[in-house]
């Protein structure tokens, strides 16, 4: 897909969350927030039509995950 859904992942991995903090039909910006009371710490953004598709379905680290399992092999 693209780098930002790749960052999102490895940040919730590392135990932090995100939530969308502005949405438009060409943008979305996310908030990355630390796992020890959700304090922001940076915002990405993005215009790639595949990332907004997949922030309208998942909007925080809360909804629903999308994180791959880990690989059993390592």
């Amino acid at each position: 897909m693209s780098d930002l859904r790749d960052d999102l992942e490895r940040w919730e991995r590392a135990g932090g969350t995100w939530r969308v903090v502005a949405r438009t039909s060409a943008r979305a910006t996310v908030a990355l927030c630390r796992c020890d009371g959700g304090e922001e710490v940076e915002r990405l953004m993005s215009a790639d039509p595949a990332v907004l598709d997949a922030l309208a379905q998942r909007p925080s680290s809360d909804d629903n995950p999308w994180i791959r399992p880990p690989d059993p092999a390592g």
